[in-house]
């Protein structure tokens, strides 16, 4: 009998060292060092460690939404980081997709990072980071020693041209919230003739999707202007508003946990870039265009401020029908479950070329690890949910089950812009008339546009003039090939300068 026992023991054992698997390894440990060349003095900031079996000799490691679940992330929040003190992780505290000890024997590319803003979450890796070199591993037994030696450089700095300028604002609606100043920040981007002219002209407010910024502004005005140069867009003025903020994006919403930022806008923010640059300072030239996180904001705006804004642009928003929520239905109770349909499959969040890529409770256990504020389902619950006893966000749905809180599912209501339009559209309807356009791909890769069809069909109902247009075949990331964003400056143009059929 004891003799058959060693034989299926050795037998197991053997097949699973053939199947490339981990046996009892203990905890995987990284001794991480910072140097005194990139830390003068003592830094703190989330610590991150990157590992991944990638065949191909990287430089850098770090996740990819294509890829979610081949790079491995552990972290750990760290103060008072000094040199000649290495930190300790022990990588099966806190790690995605799986305590680093289960991974398969093999060679690793492992890569530390030392997020001292606490903005990975929200936009990767950036500007002042510190970070190791990549080194390559095999023995996953013993500890593994990594030292910050870089510090990430700023690709794309931001600095003032003849065309392009960063405008600060210190809103006194904002800083009398959070009880400290908070400065509101945007790209001003001016087209070619405004320098030898004194027309004024009218304006559009850009506003970027998750993980963007102002710098909009600096990475894609130099190909606008060329544009508006050759005369195929006319000249307007861009604005790149700037949505980020340290629990996310705002979307440019009043909301219990980042502010008033809608009134911000509209009452400061505006009028004063209307007292300093030359635009048209009216509603039929003041326009709204954006996409996904942004194209919700435009809408949001629109509808909540009809008078104010002369037509919004948006694409592929971020849910305007909470029906479906990312294929999420929060209009019912009892609630739903975010990461299971009612048969029990995992609810899809992201796919590509019809394939699904990854679940909701995939991305929820990855985000919890990179950062546990800042991250885009942390980002919505800033945006729509109560404020917690803790000071916190409350959560939508509980990260280990997925269950839905009815109490904040009903909170959110009130950020559903179907719903709102319904309530006010008696009101609303002539306010909004000739002013709400969306553009959206029939294969978003978030599945976006189920909840733009149901406010489609909601708005058809209710009569309105609403345009949809449904990009056959396109996704969230190939939508504006084509002409489509010239389209929409000509739109606005036409909108402004109604009886001025040239382009300038």
């Amino acid at each position: 009998m004891r003799s058959r026992y060693k034989f299926l023991t050795s037998l197991v054992l053997l097949l699973l060292l053939q199947g490339g698997y981990a046996l009892t390894r203990a905890s995987v440990l990284f001794n991480v060092d910072v140097s005194p060349e990139v830390a003068s003095q003592p830094v703190s900031g989330r610590l991150l460690i990157f590992m991944t079996q990638s065949p191909k000799s990287l430089d850098v490691v770090q996740p990819s939404l294509m890829e979610l679940e081949s790079v491995w992330v552990t972290a750990k929040e760290v103060r008072n980081f000094a040199p000649g003190k290495p930190i300790l992780i022990d990588a099966d505290q806190l790690a995605f997709p799986a305590p680093f000890s289960t991974a398969k024997t093999g060679e690793y590319q492992v890569m530390a990072l030392l997020d001292l803003d606490h903005s990975f979450a929200y936009s990767e890796m950036g500007a002042g980071d510190l970070t190791s070199a990549v080194i390559k591993v095999q023995n996953l037994s013993a500890p593994i020693s990594l030292n910050l030696t870089k510090r990430v450089e700023d690709p794309h700095p931001i600095a003032d041209t003849d065309s392009i300028k960063l405008v600060t604002f210190q809103s006194p609606v904002l800083s009398a919230f959070w009880g400290r100043p908070i400065t509101m920040r945007a790209g001003v981007l001016l087209p070619p003739g405004y320098a030898t002219s004194k027309v004024r002209y009218p304006t559009v407010y850009k506003i970027h999707g998750f993980g963007g910024s102002a710098r909009g502004a600096w990475q894609s005005g130099p190909a606008l202007l060329k544009k508006m140069a050759a005369g195929t867009q006319p000249e307007m003025i861009y604005v790149y508003l700037d949505g980020s903020c340290p629990l996310g994006h705002h979307e440019f919403a009043d909301s219990a946990n980042n502010g008033p930022w809608g009134k911000a806008l509209t009452n400061e923010f505006i009028p004063y870039l209307e007292r300093k640059f030359r635009m048209d300072a009216v509603p039929r030239g003041r326009f709204l265009t954006g996409h996904s996180s942004g194209g919700w904001s435009t809408l949001w705006l629109q509808v909540n401020y009809p008078d104010f804004f002369g037509g919004t642009w948006s694409t592929s928003p971020d849910p305007v029908d909470f029906r479906s929520f990312s294929s999420i239905d929060l209009s019912k109770l009892p609630a739903a479950n975010f990461y299971r349909d009612q048969s029990g499959k995992p609810r899809n969040i992201f796919r590509y070329h019809g394939q699904d890529v990854f679940s909701w409770d995939q991305y929820a256990r990855f985000e919890k690890v990179v950062g546990p504020y800042g991250g885009q389902v942390a980002s919505f619950e800033a945006v729509f949910s109560p404020k917690g006893e803790d000071g916190r966000p409350m959560e939508i749905f509980d990260r280990q089950t997925g269950e839905i809180d009815p109490f904040v599912q009903k909170a959110w209501e009130r950020y559903d812009i179907r719903r709102i339009l319904v309530s006010n559209w008696k009101t609303l309807g002539p306010k909004l008339q000739g002013k709400l356009h969306l553009v959206v791909g029939s294969a978003d890769n978030f599945h976006l546009e189920e909840a733009v069809y149901l406010l489609r069909d909601t708005l058809k109902d209710l009569k309105s003039d609403a345009t949809f247009e449904v990009a056959e075949g396109r996704d969230h990331m190939d939508l504006y090939q084509g002409d489509l964003a010239d389209r929409i400056a000509q739109d606005m143009y036409k909108v402004a300068r109604p009886a001025n059929k040239s382009k300038k």
